[in-house]
């Protein structure tokens, strides 16, 4: 759906994007990460033709976003990190603007509008002032204002920034079933790394650069630690794993390579090993070691030489 070729882009003395290359395919979650800065916003400007590339293209479907703008667009629906709807007017006002835009209305604009309230469960508040509803119900109508149109790329710019966790899960439960569905491509930036966790790849921008990318698997498995958490056990008992531990609340936290690792060290001291549990390196390690905000062992962590 999306590929991504050695694209560029510079303002003035500042490269913003610095020759990135990646490819999304079709009906995948995919999951573009940073931090404020990195390049992620100016890169799906690029996407949509908003921005011109200094160097390198963008082609969506096959086809280059500069040379079929118009029809690219209306492939594409965009949720972005500020709402883009008329706070005067009633949700159901903002949803009918946003369709006649695309040439869709009377029947057709009502089929489509009713699928979309249902889906979002935004049926008591159609009649209300956008600027009186709640956040999440905002967000709501901003997603059903990117799909109006059944676009084949879902473009999600940070979504769920602010909302509940019960809205946060509404929303990407319904997502995921439309992304089943209608074979809805899925192109999301997030700073909740459990989002992101979700998605089929991930490519981590950072400084303009792509730092890494993979599965969630993949990635975690090359730059997340395993801990291991051992509980009931002496000092002494721990310091002859020889391993790096810190101290918590009834136990030890031994910092691991793999899980492979922790099986080895079960069959060596089966006596240890009472209660324990194991808990893998997530999004959020993988997110702060790629970007160099290193999760560097705590100061009162102890080395035992092996």
């Amino acid at each position: 759906m999306i590929e991504v070729i050695h694209l560029s882009k510079s303002f003035g003395n500042l490269e913003a994007v610095k020759d990135i290359s990646f490819s999304v395919k079709k009906g995948q979650f995919f999951a573009f990460l940073g931090v404020n800065g990195a390049g992620k916003s100016t890169t799906i400007s690029m996407i949509t033709s908003e921005l011109v590339p200094t160097r390198g293209k963008v082609m969506i479907d096959g086809r280059n976003v500069l040379e079929e703008s118009m029809n690219i667009k209306k492939m594409i629906g965009v949720v972005f990190q500020d709402t883009v709807l008329d706070q005067d007017l009633t949700a159901y006002e903002n949803l009918q603007c946003r369709a006649a835009l695309y040439g869709i209305m009377g029947k057709t604009f009502m089929k489509r509008f009713n699928e979309l309230v249902d889906i979002f469960d935004m049926g008591d508040f159609m009649d209300r002032p956008l600027k009186h509803l709640s956040g999440g119900q905002r967000r709501r109508i901003d997603i059903a204002r990117a799909l109006i149109h059944r676009p084949q790329l879902l473009i999600l710019d940070e979504p769920t920034t602010g909302l509940d966790p019960g809205t946060r899960k509404m929303i990407w439960a319904n997502i995921e079933k439309l992304r089943q569905e209608e074979g809805l491509t899925v192109f999301l930036t997030t700073h909740y790394m459990e989002e992101a966790d979700q998605a089929s790849y991930v490519v981590i921008i950072d400084h303009g650069r792509i730092a890494a990318k993979g599965t969630p698997h993949e990635l975690k498995n090359c730059y997340a630690q395993d801990t291991l958490y051992l509980y009931d056990v002496s000092e002494d008992d721990v310091r002859k794993l020889h391993r790096a531990y810190q101290a918590i609340d009834h136990g030890y936290a031994i910092r691991l390579n793999d899980v492979q690792e922790a099986t080895k060290l079960i069959l060596r001291y089966p006596q240890l090993f009472i209660d324990y549990e194991i808990i893998k390196g997530d999004m959020d390690n993988v997110f702060l070691n790629v970007t160099g905000k290193k999760g560097d062992v705590n100061e009162d962590d102890v080395y035992i030489n092996a």
